[in-house]
């Protein structure tokens, strides 16, 4: 039941929706524009409810969920949204990365434009870091949460080793390189990173053995 409602009124604002009184309210509501004073029935639109496709990645796999819109909302490029699959009882958050009506590929649509959506999973997410060593380069991978921020200057562990992140590549395409920047997992396309040795006590070199040393 409503008390207020923005219809427009043929009196005042025929083409644009005006706040309104609601005098009687059902099937045939009758309303008061509160511009003009103007008594006239006025007819409700009813939220409409679609079934959309989504298409999501995980890692090296895609996988074809659905998902409910209703008719009053809208999708851009780079939301996030949570994909309450109803067949399956499971429930996926991801990032939109493309959005498909009819044969556009727009940044933004309605729900009753859209026919699939594609989307990237951001519960879990697994970063490639690239570690150089001289003239090598050793490819590692981290699992973390999409919302785990990775910081330029700040050491990880990563596959029992310990790095220090130098840059990182953006999804966009940007590159971060500043001391400091901090960037969420499901944003990153490649880390870039050099490896932090052990020292030993002042020395400057690697940890060392004490094998064979200082028998007794």
């Amino acid at each position: 039941m409503y008390d207020e409602i923005e219809v427009v009124c043929p009196s005042c604002s025929p083409k644009m929706s005006v706040m309104h009184d609601v005098l009687k309210s059902g099937q045939n509501m009758v309303v008061q524009c509160q511009e003009c004073g103007n008594v006239h029935p006025a007819e409700v639109e009813k939220t409409k409810t679609f079934s959309i496709k989504v298409i999501i990645s995980k890692g090296d796999e895609s996988f074809t969920k659905t998902t409910l819109m209703t008719s009053e909302e809208e999708l851009r490029i780079e939301d996030e949204i949570i994909v309450d699959d109803g067949e399956s009882d499971e429930v996926y958050p991801i990032l939109v990365t493309a959005i498909e009506s009819g044969d556009k590929r727009p940044k933004m649509a309605k729900a009753s434009e859209i026919d699939t959506i594609w989307g990237r999973a951001i519960d879990e997410v697994s970063v490639k870091i690239a570690v150089h060593h001289g003239r090598s380069t050793d490819a590692l991978q981290k699992r973390v949460p999409g919302g785990y921020e990775f910081i330029i200057g700040k050491e990880e562990k990563v596959d029992r080793k310990n790095v220090r992140i130098k840059k990182i590549k953006i999804r966009d395409g940007s590159l971060e390189s500043r001391t400091g920047i901090a960037v969420p997992a499901k944003f990153i396309k490649r880390i870039f990173a050099e490896e932090v040795y052990m020292k030993s006590w002042g020395d400057g070199k690697t940890q060392w053995s004490m094998k064979g040393k200082g028998r007794y």
